[in-house]
């Protein structure tokens, strides 16, 4: 069955409020999910993905993303969005740029939206 894109991209979205939320219980991951950030494996299982996401001290620093800019290709999902940070430096808060590529099959035999491999490249900068 087709997998919509209005799907996929809820699908990204719900992981992206998740990063803020920690709260990955609604994130769709597909059982086998991996997650590859900066080069590196860090994401092994969805199960392990989502408890990351619950309660992973990595993700306690988030405070914020801004909205992402969207695009599809194939069973990919581009997501590219600041990540804003409770940290600050002189009053000027730590972020950093996101490319963010989501594999979120567009058939599936469910004809439900999930992810199955994300993988993220960011940049840090500083936010006046």
């Amino acid at each position: 069955m087709l997998v919509s894109e209005e799907s996929r991209i809820a699908a990204a979205q719900a992981y992206i409020d998740a990063l803020v939320s920690h709260d990955g219980d609604a994130v769709p991951f597909a059982t086998q999910c991996t997650r590859i950030e900066q080069g590196f494996k860090n994401g092994f299982s969805g199960n392990h993905l989502r408890r990351s996401l619950n309660r992973g001290p990595q993700y306690r620093f988030l405070a914020d993303t801004t909205p992402p800019n969207y695009r599809i290709a194939g069973d990919e999902v581009r997501a590219v969005y600041n990540v804003l940070t409770k940290a600050a430096l002189g009053g000027r808060r730590v972020a950093a740029r996101v490319d963010e590529t989501f594999v979120i099959p567009a058939e599936s035999s469910s004809g439900q939206a999930e992810i199955h491999h994300i993988k993220v490249r960011f940049q840090p900068f500083i936010q006046r």
